[in-house]
């Protein structure tokens, strides 16, 4: 008489049948509104080209019947930024302009340099006029440009705060309470708070709702993620968190085409959230981890779910369930994935705010860095298991190192060469991102899995609460500054990503000796049994059916 580990279980249940197909295709669907909320501030925060607004220049713009671009060109002061003269976004002439003489005809000879240079300057006093284009952001409502341009930042940081906490306290409770729990209450805490942010009445209530609309949408996607890789034999885990996270790309091709026809932050917003509503439904569609069951010794629950897996695949069980008796020690795997979290949330969020400040289409520019992010998941399916996990993981966060430095320095006048490199970067760290929360999951046990990767994760929150800082305080000294940053980030990363131990291969581990002790333990899981199933020799014959 033979007792079998859960994965053996797997064998006969199915390792990647047709019930995880069908429960990996809904919970990909979750990837993508999180690019929505990741990186929806491109489009949402988008700052247009702005002016102060002057009613004495407003009036005669009317009867002069000058557009508005005509307007700045004429009445807007010139200073020197970073070496280049530029058309002042924060400062006016203090003028009478009833006074000046302006004529419609020819109104640049009667403002001459000698006038402009003599007249006094003041901030701006009546608010900005934007050049919208169709796009009204909540940068534009709410008046957030020069000494309120931090908001911007904080729109960002607060989101990063709200992962922070909640990947530690969702993570404690999917561990607690299980996978599937943890998901559906992030996915309703997503819905409120996610429309609360689009009704918010001022800058202050949206930063507050968007902290807590933070605190669930990480929590409820790395459930959804540790969730499906539980579900799956070892061969096929590398291809679901693979593909999971490339449906995250997927959203960051559809959030360009959305953005483009809705072009108000606030119905954005609520498209963005809309999914996470229907999301809810899936209590009915998805089952909790078996694992996590037996990690809780739970092995009633968890043998009710694997067979009706089984049943579901039309496959038949023979073979016993192993309870584990789960230590409860803290574990004391290498976190040298900590610093590699840090740096690719700082560049990854980073190279895609960029985008917003370039001043190029950001809609095309947006649709293909998102292309860029396809070829790095078939690179990273392609390599980790001919070459492993950690060589693959350390050349790309020293490939996108290397494209922010040669970025820096290409003049924009080769446009798009400039283009070319910057999209190696893009692959290179979104190569990098994907695969520090794969081999996350496979270093902790099953009964910390969940709370280990969010604690893990919370450097990824700080680093994008840094992201914002990086990018736009060091932007307005010099526009390739934050790449030369980035660059020192991800080669920094790259070099402690050597350090980390290789899992190819590795089944997902049980206990803390399963990681300590990996060719011990796969001896223990033949003995530590508890018989809950008729039992069966394993033999060439068909099983017995249960």
């Amino acid at each position: 008489m033979y007792s079998y580990t859960f994965d053996d279980i797997l064998e006969e249940a199915g390792k990647f049948g047709r019930s995880q197909k069908r429960i990996f295709a809904l919970l990909c669907m979750v990837s993508m509104p999180w690019a929505g909320v990741y990186v929806g501030i491109v489009f949402q925060g988008f700052t247009p080209e702005h002016w102060c607004r002057d009613s004495g220049v407003s009036q005669i713009r009317k009867s002069c019947g000058w557009n508005l671009m005509d307007t700045r060109k004429i009445t807007v002061p010139v200073v020197n930024t970073s070496g280049v003269l530029v058309h002042s976004q924060c400062e006016q002439y203090e003028l009478n302009w009833n006074a000046t003489g302006l004529t419609c005809d020819n109104p640049e000879s009667d403002l001459t340099d000698a006038l402009r240079s003599k007249a006094p300057m003041t901030s701006c006093k009546e608010g900005w006029e934007y050049d919208y284009k169709g796009r009204q952001s909540f940068v534009t409502e709410f008046d957030l440009v020069c000494a309120d341009a931090w908001v911007v930042d904080m729109y960002q940081a607060t989101l990063n705060v709200g992962f922070f906490i909640g990947s530690i306290a969702i993570g404690y409770l999917a561990d607690r309470f299980g996978r599937k729990a943890s998901f559906l209450v992030s996915n309703l805490l997503n819905g409120i708070f996610g429309i609360l942010v689009a009704w918010s009445p001022n800058w202050v209530t949206m930063l507050v709702f968007r902290a807590l609309y933070g605190f669930g949408v990480k929590g409820g996607w790395v459930a959804g993620y540790v969730l499906i890789t539980e579900l799956v034999g070892v061969e096929y885990r590398r291809t679901v968190g693979v593909v999971y996270q490339m449906f995250f790309s997927v959203g960051i091709l559809i959030l360009p085409l959305i953005s483009y026809f809705i072009t108000d932050w606030r119905w954005l917003q609520v498209v963005i959230t809309a999914p996470y509503i229907l999301f809810l439904s899936y209590y009915w569609f998805i089952p909790e981890s078996p694992r996590w069951l037996l990690s809780q010794h739970n092995a009633k629950k968890a043998v009710e779910i694997t067979e009706a897996i089984a049943k579901e695949n039309k496959k038949t069980l023979s073979k016993n369930i192993e309870v584990r008796n789960y230590a409860t020690v803290d574990p004391s795997v290498n976190n040298w994935c900590l610093s590699s979290r840090f740096t690719s949330a700082v560049v990854y969020q980073g190279l895609i705010m960029r985008l917003g400040i370039l001043g190029g289409n950001v809609y095309i520019d947006f649709l293909i860095s998102g292309l860029v992010e396809f070829p790095a998941a078939f690179l990273i399916l392609f390599t980790i298991d001919r070459i492993g996990r950690r060589l693959p993981f350390a050349t790309a966060n020293i490939v996108a190192g290397a494209a922010c430095f040669i970025t820096a320095m290409i003049p924009e006048t080769m446009f798009w060469f400039k283009t070319a490199v910057a999209c190696i970067g893009r692959l290179g760290i979104t190569m990098a991102f994907e695969m520090v929360v794969f081999v996350n999951t496979e270093l902790y046990p099953t009964f910390v899995r969940n709370l280990g990767v969010s604690v893990c994760s919370t450097l990824c929150d700080i680093g994008g609460i840094v992201a914002p800082f990086l990018l736009y305080r060091l932007a307005a000294i010099w526009l390739e500054l934050p790449l030369i940053i980035f660059g020192t980030l991800a080669f920094l990363a790259g070099a402690l990503v050597l350090l980390l131990p290789e899992t190819r291969g590795v089944p997902l581990p049980d206990t803390i000796d399963d990681i300590e002790f990996p060719e011990k333990s796969k001896e223990l899981r033949r003995k530590e049994m508890i018989m809950l199933l008729p039992t069966a020799t394993m033999t060439n014959k068909e099983p017995e059916t249960v």
